[in-house]
């Protein structure tokens, strides 16, 4: 068994980190200035990442390419699979003809551009990542949006920049459940503080949209809009978190601005409209539609919502479960040796690939894709040529999403990424804000919040101890910091693009244009996290 060593260069643990750190840094030159395709980026870190290993971290070859193996496996199932269902859904929905009523329909709650991002980026996009995550909802949405008549670009970046308030109660709570599970700490209690750390930050995520949208000006003309909703859920996200629990946040949160931002535009209408140099097309207010072609349009997200929910029932989940395979990762499984302050005592680093191909909920959106087809009675020529040609479209986001998470994983597995968490982790008393930027870290290398939880919740609780912090506080920003990353990692993106038809040239762009907000909005919660941490640690569990 091969033992992790978190200072490798000499016991340096700050050279040593330099070295962990250019895989990243190889991320962020090719796509911020060489304006290289993502996909080609992710191979460049990938190669960097091994280099790295393999001469830095002496770690074995055969484990060295398990790891990649592994990350490159879990990079095509789960994720892949539910993303690349998530798109056929809407190509079907595109191409049947019905999408016209869904924007029909949509035009007649609001024709208005940024309202509509609001309702369908920020509010739609928010019930979705509750259901089932994992890139879900940054698809749907921007696909919804660019059929909308938004430019493919900024469909991608607002869709982006909405995915941050409802990340962490994702997947019905699972980011937070996974971190309970790895520290030991009470769920409620990170559930409670989670909500607070994230509910101020839902609140402003509404405006900032618009204003990156359109501007101030943007921003003064649907102010009450952007209010409301970030106000309805951002209330509902803090109630729910606090007395109830992670499982249904997003849920009932997303819900309660979807309800508030209708009953709002019944009542309400800016002063002007969006012209027509918005990003967006506004649909034309003349079509009537029938409630029946209005529910047949809207019938494949409605089965996606209604699979996604209940395959989220425990008990339908319990039963999808026992097809589930789960299999030992050859020549990775508990050959690595982990050490502390990463776990409590030197411990095995599992590696268990789990094939759960009826529960995931990649496999609900292949059922509401297909039964889609059948409802709006698609001949299956056509059925079958979409999801061929879906599937030739999203060819490079393929090698994209699995490039990265190859290296995520190779990155966990040697020990580079918990090297450069210790170097975050050495900044003392100023270690509150820095320590959403670990959570910040690991989502943008793996593009999970999930994930990012299972490396570096441990090391949260360990460092807050050592430095006499709030241990749940400190998990709870691991995981509140982590939501930031998702609009900057490559996984996010290529969704993005795949979902709006980008070309892989535009996927550098995207990011350099994310990555500033990403690191604004990461910055707040580290300033959020030091006021909880020392000017009003009573208002924290």
């Amino acid at each position: 068994m091969w033992q992790q060593n978190y200072t490798p260069f000499g016991g340096s643990l700050a050279v040593s980190a330099l070295f962990a750190s250019l895989p990243i840094l190889a991320l962020l030159w090719t796509l911020g200035v060489q304006r290289i395709a993502a996909w080609k980026a992710s191979l460049i870190g990938l190669t960097l990442a091994t280099m790295v290993a393999l001469v830095i971290y002496d770690m074995p070859v055969v484990t060295t390419f398990s790891a990649i193996a592994y990350g490159a496996a879990f990079g095509l199932f789960p994720i892949c699979w539910i993303v690349y269902w998530a798109i056929v859904l809407y190509r079907i929905s595109l191409e049947s003809g019905k999408f016209e009523i869904i924007k029909d329909s949509i035009g007649s709650l609001t024709r208005d551009a940024h309202l509509q991002a609001l309702l369908i980026a920020f509010a739609l996009g928010a019930f979705i990542e509750g259901a089932c995550g994992f890139g879900t909802p940054v698809a749907v949405a921007a696909a919804m949006l660019t059929g909308l008549g938004f430019s493919p670009f900024y469909a991608a970046c607002i869709c982006l920049l909405a995915n941050t308030a409802p990340v962490a109660f994702g997947s019905l709570g699972l980011p937070l459940i996974t971190l309970a599970g790895v520290t030991g700490l009470d769920l409620r209690k990170i559930s409670a503080d989670v909500g607070r750390l994230c509910a101020p930050i839902s609140i402003l995520i509404p405006g900032y949209l618009i204003k990156v949208m359109g501007g101030w000006s943007a921003l003064r003309r649907v102010l009450l809009a952007a209010a409301v909703c970030g106000i309805s859920f951002a209330t509902a996200q803090i109630l729910i978190s606090n007395f109830v629990g992670p499982y249904l946040t997003d849920i009932i949160a997303s819900l309660a601005a979807i309800v508030a931002l209708i009953i709002l535009f019944h009542i309400w209408k800016p002063r002007q409209l969006t012209e027509a140099a918005s990003p967006s097309k506004n649909a034309d207010p003349e079509h009537k539609h029938s409630v029946h072609d209005i529910v047949i349009a809207w019938s494949p997200y409605g089965l996606l919502v209604v699979l996604v929910l209940v395959w989220g029932i425990s008990s339908v989940k319990g039963w999808l479960d026992s097809a589930t395979i789960i299999f030992n990762w050859p020549h990775l499984n508990e050959m690595v040796l982990r050490i502390p302050p990463v776990v409590p005592k030197p411990s095995p680093y599992a590696a268990k690939f789990t094939l759960n191909l009826l529960s995931i909920s990649g496999t609900a959106a292949m059922i509401a894709a297909l039964g889609s087809s059948l409802v709006l009675q698609m001949p299956v020529i056509e059925t079958t040529r979409i999801i061929v040609a879906t599937g030739k479209q999203m060819f490079h986001t393929f090698i994209t999403i699995s490039g990265v998470v190859a290296m995520a994983f190779l990155m966990n597995y040697s020990g580079a990424t918990v090297t450069l968490a210790l170097a975050l982790a050495a900044t003392g008393s100023v270690f509150p804000f820095f320590s959403p930027l670990l959570g910040w870290l690991g989502v943008f290398l793996s593009g999970s919040d999930t994930s990012s939880n299972a490396l570096f919740g441990n090391l949260q609780v360990v460092t807050a101890n050592q430095l006499g912090l709030n241990p749940v506080l400190m998990a709870a920003a691991n995981s509140s910091g982590g939501v930031m990353g998702k609009m900057i990692s490559l996984q996010s993106i290529a969704v993005a693009a795949a979902a709006t038809g980008l070309k892989a040239a535009d996927e550098g762009r995207l990011f350099r244009f994310t990555l500033k907000h990403s690191i604004l909005l990461v910055s707040l919660m580290g300033l959020l996290t030091l006021f909880y941490a020392y000017v009003m640690p009573g208002w924290v569990r």
